[in-house]
């Protein structure tokens, strides 16, 4: 059986077609798994959900995060838009971070990885 060269540009047709709409499907996703890629900034995210706090406070409620790294993932998730620090200027300098309207656009994101994790921790228990 013999292929013709229209049967040749249809299936590279399709083969494109293929791979641009894989594009425009793959692209967003790994845009926004970058946004909350990382160990830690889903716990700083929803540390901050909670409201506006301190460095301390963030500290405190992610266990094992260093200063060095809290500081350096704040700068990075300021920078992408996602955080925003505020600075008080009173008898002492007050400094607090809140998550931006836009960052809140991930928590239905957050509580479905959530529930995603629990289904898969009772599946993996359950086998």
């Amino acid at each position: 059986m013999t292929t013709t060269n229209n049967e040749i540009v249809q299936g590279t047709e399709t083969r494109i077609e293929r791979i641009l709409r894989c594009k425009t499907e793959v692209v967003p996703i790994m845009d926004a798994i970058y946004v909350i890629n990382g160990k830690w900034r889903v716990p700083i995210t929803i540390a901050l959900m909670e409201g506006n706090r301190r460095f301390g406070e963030i500290m405190k409620e992610i266990p094992k995060i260093t200063s060095k790294v809290l500081a350096h993932q704040l700068k990075e998730m300021e920078l992408n838009g996602f955080v925003e620090k505020k600075i008080y200027n009173e008898a002492t300098v007050r400094i607090e971070y809140e998550l931006t309207e836009y960052s809140w656009s991930v928590k239905p994101i957050i509580l479905a990885l959530r529930d995603f994790g629990i289904q898969h921790r009772n599946k993996l228990r359950n086998e």
